[in-house]
């Protein structure tokens, strides 16, 4: 039974092979995941999703029903609709009181209060992450954080204020690249 023990001996060799690459890829992803870098980022990536939670809803539940004291609002902003298309059980008299009434009777409606919502939400958020990083600059006195972006003069794409060269073009932003005639080549023509 010759064939039996061959088989047998490729069986095992391939089970220790696989065993070898399974470790060597766990080592790997070890290796990965206890980089600084990436634990940084990953611890960065919860307080950011906390902090969105806080400034949502301080948007949500502060901001927006003193918006929606104004005069011509006359409910909370979230709630703000238009229907595109009525439902089967659409009173033409009174409409729809809600969003989950339109909804749920099966009308095509355009919740643009909730559209409102979310970019309050969105600049809440931006305005109050930049004065953070603004405030770590004053603290720390690093300007890593908050870079001043200009344009290149010669392929006008965004490039650091402090850049001498483009990364984008490769030029020189303080202009040696711009010829020059000298004064012996101008007399001579």
């Amino acid at each position: 039974m010759r064939g039996l023990e061959e088989s047998g001996d490729t069986l095992s060799h391939l089970g220790y092979n696989a065993r070898d690459r399974i470790g060597h890829a766990w080592q790997g992803f070890v290796d990965f995941a206890m980089r600084e870098n990436v634990l940084e980022v990953a611890i960065g990536l919860m307080i950011g999703q906390a902090f969105t939670k806080v400034v949502t809803s301080f948007v949500s539940d502060v901001i927006l029903p003193i918006i929606s004291l104004l005069p011509f609002i006359h409910r909370n902003l979230d709630e703000k609709f238009a229907v595109l298309k009525q439902g089967p059980n659409f009173d033409s008299e009174r409409g729809y009181n809600t969003l989950d009434q339109a909804r749920s009777d099966g009308a095509l409606v355009m919740a643009y209060g909730a559209f409102l919502n979310n970019i309050i939400s969105f600049l809440g958020v931006g305005i109050v992450l930049y004065g953070l990083a603004h405030f770590y600059v004053l603290i720390s006195h690093d300007g890593s954080m908050i870079k001043r972006m200009v344009k290149c003069k010669y392929c006008k794409k965004w490039i650091n204020r402090k850049a001498h060269r483009c990364v984008n073009c490769s030029s020189w932003q303080d202009g040696r690249e711009e010829i020059r005639p000298s004064s012996s080549e101008s007399e001579g023509n």
